[in-house]
C-alpha cells in the first residue's frame, strides 16, 4: 500500500525541483526526504527518481504517480471537509495568507466577523506574497489565501489548488501633480488611451515593487506594451510609501485601487488605466467545501468595500 505522506513528498519534489527545497519547505532534513522517497520507490516496485550528481529527475512512472497523488490528496481534503461539516460548530486553527493591501483594507473586518460568528475558530494571519501562496498551501503552511493577477501578469494554473473569484479593482497611474498628463480624474472613468498615459512618463524615473513580485512584473510589462522599458529608480512594496515618493516628485508608479487611501492623495495626480487587478480566494483542491474555508470566504465578501462588492464575477 502506498503511503500518503510519501506521495506528498513526491508531489512536492515535482513542484519544487530539488530534495533540499522539499526538505526546507516541509521542515525535514534532506536525508529524511531522500530516505522516505527511497521507501516509496520500494513500495512502487520500480524507479521513481533518476539521480545525476546532486540533482534528481522524476521518471515517467513518477510523474504518473504524482497525477494520482493529486487526486488522492484532493479526495482526502474532501473527506476532511465532510468530517468538519458533521461536527457541531467550527473550531481550531485556520491559517490565512493575504497580500498587504488586502490585509489592510479587507481582512481585519472579515476576521473580526468570522470570530464573532464562530468563537471556537482561531484564524492565524500571515502576510504572504501571492507568488509564494501555492507552495505554502500545498505544504500545509496555509489553509486559505488571497491571490491576485493582473492583465499583463495572468496567474498560472497551480496543480493541487483551486480558486474562486472575490473582487476586481481598477489600476491607476500615479504621477506628481505638476507632471501629470492631461487625462480625466479617477472618478470620471478610464482614460481614453492607456499607452499614451504611460508613454507620457517614459523618461521619468519609475517606482516599482521588488523584482520577483507580480506587482513588479505588472508595471514593467504594462510599460513594455506601451512601447518602452521603464527606468526603475526605486523598488518599494508598500503602496503608501510608493505614493509618498510620487508626491515628493521622485517618480511615477502604477498602483491598484486598494493601494490608494481615499479619493485623492495630496501632491499626486491619479489617472485611471484600462487595467485591472483580480483577486481570488485560493485553497487546496477539495477544501472549498470545508466549513471553515467557506465561512472565511463569506466573511471576506461581507467585508468588501461598497465599490468592490459585486465585482467578483469573472475575477
Amino acid at each position: 500500500m502506498l503511503d500518503v505522506r510519501r506521495l506528498r513528498l513526491l508531489r512536492e519534489l515535482a513542484r519544487r525541483g530539488t530534495i533540499a527545497a522539499v526538505a526546507e519547505a516541509l521542515a525535514f532534513s534532506p536525508s529524511a526526504v531522500s530516505q522516505q522517497l527511497g521507501v516509496l520507490e520500494r513500495e512502487a516496485g520500480l524507479p521513481l527518481l533518476e539521480r545525476t550528481g546532486r540533482s534528481v529527475r522524476l521518471t515517467p512512472a513518477a510523474l504518473n504517480l504524482v497525477r494520482h497523488a493529486e487526486a488522492v490528496l484532493e479526495r482526502l481534503e474532501r473527506a476532511e471537509a465532510d468530517l468538519a461539516e458533521a461536527r457541531t460548530g467550527l473550531a481550531g486553527a485556520l491559517r490565512v495568507g493575504a497580500f498587504p493591501t488586502a490585509t489592510r483594507a479587507i481582512v481585519p473586518a472579515a476576521l473580526a466577523d468570522l470570530v464573532r460568528r464562530h468563537p471556537g475558530l482561531e484564524p492565524m494571519l500571515s502576510e504572504t506574497d501571492p507568488a509564494a501562496v501555492a507552495h505554502a498551501l500545498r505544504a500545509g503552511e496555509l489553509d486559505v489565501a488571497l491571490v491576485h493577477a493582473y492583465d499583463f501578469v495572468p496567474a498560472p494554473r497551480e496543480p493541487g489548488l483551486a480558486t474562486r473569484p472575490l473582487y476586481r479593482e481598477a489600476m491607476y497611474l500615479a504621477a506628481p501633480e505638476r507632471e501629470a498628463a492631461p487625462h480625466p480624474a479617477p472618478d470620471r472613468g478610464p482614460a481614453p488611451g492607456q499607452d499614451e498615459a504611460l508613454r507620457a512618463h517614459r523618461d521619468a524615473p519609475w517606482i516599482t515593487a521588488t523584482p520577483g513580485t507580480l506587482c513588479h512584473a505588472m508595471t514593467v510589462r504594462a510599460c513594455q506594451a506601451a512601447g518602452f522599458s521603464p527606468t526603475v529608480r526605486h523598488r518599494v512594496d508598500e503602496f503608501a510609501t510608493v505614493l509618498a515618493l510620487v508626491a515628493a516628485g521622485l517618480g511615477v508608479a502604477v498602483v491598484p485601487q486598494l493601494g490608494i487611501p481615499g479619493a485623492s492623495v495630496p501632491g499626486v495626480a491619479l489617472t485611471r488605466l484600462r487595467m485591472e487587478r483580480r483577486t481570488r480566494i485560493a485553497f487546496r483542491s477539495g477544501a472549498g467545501a470545508h466549513p471553515a474555508v467557506a465561512a472565511f470566504a463569506a466573511a471576506l465578501r461581507a467585508a468588501l468595500p461598497p465599490d468592490l462588492a459585486g465585482s467578483g464575477a469573472g475575477a
